[in-house]
Formats: C-alpha cells, sequence, structure tokens
C-alpha cells in the first residue's frame, strides 16, 4: 500500500500486487482526486487515518477509525485499522473500489464503481451492487452523477439475497441468509496457492474473474499474465437493452463482440469517434446533416449504408409495417429526422439522433440503413476499419485554426448571460441548410479597411476588426483570416463552417458567415466590445492566457476602475489564489450576490488558478479545462500558481 503515480505529478493512495511486473491496482483512495508530490498519509495519535495534501487538506479518511493503535497491510490485500486490543475497526475490505479479491465480501449495500477507461482510474459508468433488497445488478451510472439508469444483468434475487462471497477456492457466489448459495457469479475456481486472483467491474461494464499463476510450475499452461476464468454479462453489446443511457459504446456507436470477447466499440461508416483517446465517448457524422427547410430537403443528395445485423434497437420514432425495404428507404430518405431506419421482415423502424445502445450481433437480424451524404459515401472506412491518418490530419488542421478561438469564446461567456446579436446582417443559403453569409473577398477587404486593425494572431490565423454597413447601419465584426492551407479541400472547408454554425450556446460568440475563395479561408464572427479582453484572448492561446482572463473576467463584476492593485497579470492571479487559500473569494466579485450564489463560481476560480501556474507543464490542456468546467472530471485542490512541484 502506498502512492501511485498515475500522471506526471499526480498520485494515488492505492492497494497493487507488488509480486509480478504488472503492479495491478485492486483499491484506492482518492480515485477521483489525484494528490500531489508532498501529500501525506498519516495514522493521528487518536486514531484518525488521513490522507492530506501539500496545504494540509484533507483529501480522504478512514470511517470509523477512532482509538486505532495501528494499521496493518495483510497477505489478502486488505488494510486494516485496529485497537490496542487488535479489535479492527476499519478495512479496506469494507470500501471497494472496482475490485473484489478473495475472502472478500460484499454485504447489502455494497457497491463496486467502475473506472473510466483503462488509465484512469476515476469513478466511470458502470455500477455492480448487492441492493438492499438482496437483489444482485450490474447498472449503467447516470454519470457523473451516482445513481443508476437501468439493470443489464440482475441475479433476480429480491428477498432472498444476503452476501456475495469470494472464497478462497477462486469461486464467487451469492448466498442467502442461512448459507444456502443462490447464484454463482464465477462457477471456475483457481488455488489460491497457486494463482493470484481478483474480479474487477471494468471500464466497459463486464464483471471479470482473473486469475495469475504465482510462478511457471503452477502455470499449467497458462500464460504469466491475467488471464479471464469468467464474465458476466455473456454479451454486453446485446444487454443494453434501454432507451436512455450511452450503452457500452457511447451515442452513435456500435458494438460488437471480439474473437476475446471484449466489446469493440466503432462508428458507422461517416462517423469518427468524439474523442480518439476515448472508444467509448460516442461518435460523431462527418457530413452536413439532411436539410429539413421546406422545398430544400436535399434528397438527391443522400444515399444509404447497408450493414445486416445491426441496430440502435431503442432511438427509433416511427415504426411501420407490412412495407417494402425500397419503401422503408423512401420514406426515410424524405424525412429529415431520419437518421437510420431498420428493416426486417416487412418493418420499417426510423431513428433519429443521438443512436443509443448500438449492437452488431447475429441475433438481432435484418439490417440498418444508414443514411449519408452521397459524397461521403466512398470518403469514409468500414465500421471495422481505423480512420485514415490523412483524414485526421485534414480534420486537425481545420479545427486547430477555429477551434481555439470558439472554445475560449465559450468559456469567456460563461459569467456573461446576455450578449447583443446582430440584426443587420441577413441569411444566405450558399450552404445547404446554414443560416450564416457567405461574404466576398472584397467585402471583407472594404469592411476591415484592407486588413488593417490587427486584433491578434495565433498559429492558424489572423484576427481583423471590421465594420459592416447595410442601409446606413454599422455592425462591428471580428474577422478572422485563416492562413492558407493547401490540404484543405472545398467538402472540409464547409463541413467545418457546417460545423461551427450548427453549434448553438447562449454563451457562443456567434459565427455571422464565411468566405470561400481560391486559397482564402475567412470566419466572420460578432465582435466582442471588450477591448481589453479581446486582445489578451488573441495574444496567446496558452491556458495561462485563459486564465488570466477567467479571473479578470470574474473580478470585473466587481464593476472596479483599473489601478495599481491591479496593474499587472499576476498581481491580479495572486490576489485570487490568496482570496481562494484563505476562504474570502468573495472579495473578487464584492457584493456580486448573483455570482456568489453561482454553484460554478468556485469551481470557475479553482480552475482559473490551475490554468495560471507558472510553470508551462502543471497547465491542464484546454480539452481537460473543458471537462472540468462541464463536471465530467472533478477539479482537484490548485496549488500556489508560483509552485512547481504540483500537476494537474
Amino acid at each position: 500500500m502506498g502512492f501511485r503515480q498515475i500522471i506526471p505529478g499526480g498520485y494515488l493512495l492505492a492497494i497493487w500486487f507488488n509480486r509480478i511486473p504488472e503492479r495491478t491496482v485492486v483499491w484506492s483512495a482518492n480515485r477521483d482526486n489525484l494528490v500531489q508530490e508532498g501529500s501525506i498519509l498519516q495514522l493521528y495519535a487518536d486514531g484518525r487515518f488521513e490522507l492530506r495534501d501539500p496545504r494540509g487538506q484533507q483529501i480522504w479518511s478512514a470511517t470509523s477509525s477512532r482509538g486505532a493503535a495501528y494499521g496493518s497491510m495483510l497477505d489478502t490485500g486488505n488494510f486494516v485499522l485496529a485497537n490496542n486490543s487488535s479489535v479492527v475497526l476499519w478495512r479496506s475490505f469494507d470500501e471497494p473500489t472496482d475490485t473484489l479479491l478473495p475472502t472478500q465480501i460484499l454485504n447489502k449495500g455494497g457497491i463496486l464503481v467502475s473506472s473510466f477507461s483503462e488509465t484512469n482510474y476515476s469513478r466511470g459508468r458502470f455500477l455492480f451492487t448487492l441492493q438492499n433488497d438482496g437483489n444482485l445488478v450490474s447498472s449503467t451510472r447516470n454519470f457523473p452523477m451516482d445513481n443508476k439508469i437501468f439493470d443489464y444483468w440482475s441475479t433476480k434475487t429480491s428477498g432472498s439475497g444476503f452476501q456475495v462471497i469470494f472464497n478462497q477456492s477462486g469461486y464467487i457466489f451469492l448466498v442467502a441468509e442461512n448459507g444456502s448459495v443462490l447464484n454463482f457469479v464465477s462457477r471456475n475456481g483457481a488455488s489460491t496457492s497457486q494463482f493470484y486472483q481478483r474480479a474487477i467491474l471494468e471500464y466497459d461494464g463486464v464483471l471479470r474473474n482473473y486469475v495469475y499463476p504465482k510462478s511457471a510450475n503452477s502455470a499449467g499452461g497458462r500464460e504469466m499474465a491475467w488471464s479471464s476464468l469468467d464474465f458476466i454479462p455473456s454479451n454486453i453489446c446485446t444487454s443494453m437493452r434501454e432507451r436512455s443511457g450511452f450503452g457500452a459504446c457511447g451515442f452513435n456507436s456500435l458494438c460488437s463482440l471480439g474473437s476475446d470477447q471484449l466489446p469493440q466499440c466503432d462508428c458507422p461508416r461517416g462517423y469518427t469517434l468524439i474523442d480518439p483517446s476515448d472508444r467509448m465517448s460516442g461518435c460523431k457524422p462527418n457530413f452536413v446533416t439532411q436539410n429539413c427547410d421546406e422545398g430544400a430537403r436535399e434528397t438527391d443528395l443522400f444515399g444509404f449504408i447497408d450493414m445486416p445485423n445491426t441496430n440502435w434497437p431503442f432511438s427509433d420514432y416511427a415504426l411501420f409495417e407490412q412495407i417494402t425495404e425500397d419503401w422503408c428507404r423512401r420514406d426515410c430518405l424524405n424525412d429529415c429526422f431520419c437518421v437510420v431506419a431498420i428493416y426486417n421482415n416487412g418493418r420499417c423502424w426510423k431513428k433519429q439522433y443521438p443512436l443509443t445502445n448500438g449492437a452488431i450481433d447475429s441475433s438481432l437480424g435484418g439490417k440498418a440503413l444508414i443514411k449519408i451524404r452521397n459524397n461521403n459515401a466512398t470518403a469514409y472506412p468500414s465500421v471495422y476499419k481505423k480512420s485514415k491518418s490523412s483524414t485526421l490530419i485534414i480534420i486537425v488542421s481545420v479545427f486547430l485554426g477555429s477551434s481555439m478561438f470558439l472554445l475560449l469564446s465559450l468559456l469567456l461567456y460563461v459569467f456573461c448571460f446576455t450578449r447583443q446579436k446582430s440584426k443587420s446582417i441577413q441569411p444566405y443559403q450558399d450552404l445547404p441548410g446554414l443560416n450564416i453569409r457567405r461574404f466576398s473577398f472584397k467585402e471583407l477587404q472594404v469592411a476591415t479597411n484592407g486588413f488593417k486593425e490587427e486584433l491578434g494572431r495565433g498559429a492558424f490565423s489572423t484576427v481583423y476588426k471590421g465594420i459592416l454597413k447595410n442601409d446606413n447601419i454599422e455592425t462591428v465584426i471580428a474577422v478572422k483570416k485563416l492562413h492558407k492551407m493547401a490540404t484543405e479541400g472545398e467538402q472540409e472547408f464547409k463541413a467545418e463552417v457546417n460545423s461551427i454554425s450548427s453549434t448553438n450556446h447562449k454563451n457562443l460568440v456567434q459565427l455571422l458567415g464565411y468566405c470561400q475563395e481560391g486559397q482564402d479561408r475567412v470566419l466572420v464572427y460578432e465582435f466582442m466590445s471588450n477591448g481589453s479582453l479581446a486582445k489578451l484572448l488573441f495574444e496567446n492561446s496558452r491556458p495561462n492566457c485563459f486564465g488570466i482572463l477567467l479571473l479578470e473576467l470574474i473580478c470585473s463584476r466587481r464593476n472596479y476602475e483599473p489601478d495599481v492593485e491591479f496593474e499587472t497579470e499576476m498581481i491580479l492571479a495572486d490576489f485570487a489564489y490568496d482570496c481562494y487559500k484563505e476562504g474570502t473569494m468573495h472579495l473578487l466579485v464584492a457584493d456580486d450576490e448573483e455570482a456568489l450564489g453561482d454553484k460554478r463560481f468556485d469551481k470557475f476560480v479553482m480552475i482559473a488558478i490551475w490554468c495560471i501556474q507558472e510553470e508551462p507543464t502543471l497547465r491542464p490542456t484546454m480539452k481537460r479545462v473543458m471537462q472540468l468546467m462541464e463536471g465530467f472530471v472533478e477539479v482537484p485542490i490548485p496549488p500556489d500558481p508560483t509552485s512547481s512541484i504540483t500537476s494537474v
């Protein structure tokens, strides 16, 4: 038992197998809140057993440990605290994370929570629970909340289940209060004298019982590695039988069982993973979705990809019977809301976004008719192949040029609940389905006086201030001129413009239009009136500038006039950190009750402090910042910005 480094500067208080190369973690105390160097685990004189960060703030403590005289790491993997009479007061076996070990018992109310991924030990998307009514269930978690959504596996033992026992022979079973066996969770045992063993609810929602030979002599033909004896459910892909929730693989994706009995998550043709580093993040279309405007349904621009034995069983909004497959295709094609049709034996189900609990399995029958744009029908790999690197390069090159501006604009306006909307720009229909204007390059040259007044620049673009004149009404705009990219094709740029224009958020700066002439690519946004903030936004896109930006915005709610107290950025940063450390963050916003009453306020200040760390490697990425702000990840305790010994 000790500290395990999970990321640079981030540590987990954990218990792990120490005599095998994998050093497999079986328990952790602070899985949602990594600690930094300088943290301590201490057994106090009164028996309190606590984990504290370098500032002395409590991160975790053992319950019911008052009066403990010593702690002991047992060979079973159980860490215990006992008093002077050797009476055990607390044990790690009573507070499991995602793993059970031989001799461990799961009592009523006991819960295993899967990890988020193979490398992220924070609480994930699935639960394994012996309910108080005696029913043993595997459930999807209403992530990031703690309540469950639905049960996808169950022993159906309500009223009789009492304990889940993992005995020394390697069997895992549910017993009644009188000791009789009600259900075997794992029927294949193994001797604890010859094998290390563990049962873990893994990040894909499957509970697996693993063994590892203690020596080559005890392997019995097995590899010197973890191998699975049993797992439940037998097919996680087809076990997800509920309309709500993201299922085994995320929205719009498809789950299939591989030859190794492990679920594979893939995107249908024309779709890619939202987060390539997380195969359970779900999929998004790579094409402009169908126009719903009357008279412009674009039915001639769309076709279908056929996938047999494929279904998203619970995403339908319409069902037709005794019809032909051609009728099903035509009806889905004429319906802009229909993204997939399922045809099976004269029945047609129409599906809409988001597609949930998708699966590929021979037991499903029928076929999925996946609607995509015709010009994309051969441009993307099949569900069984990975995307080509060239496609990723194009996508990344386009998004890097514009997404940082949008992302920072979104974060900038989190505390601003109103924004001015332009009334003088009329929508054009140059791109199907887009309610934005297409400008000529000459128009924008005139509007910016020859791209004269520069607001800022980055690695991929330069932003200029401009003025549009329409019926004697002047509208101030921000004109973002992308650097020329020879590899960027017409369809890719159109898809990017569509993606930006269709992202609707009350706090997102508005895209007014675009220009595409030859090699010129220009995006036109509404202008942010606060010049100092806009300048800071474009000077540098590193997270520390965003942190200063957010702190300045928070403090601006005080309606203060700039003075010597805030002459430099770091004085502002130091002031914010001191307020946070001393619990006086109300000083940042004076008497603004609206801000102080906002539950996000403290969290945003903490995020800002992380972003202004003096050491660049300690700052979170902007992707991480988004996860923190949206609540997908807990915000760790921020250190002093001038410290260089900690990491998010």
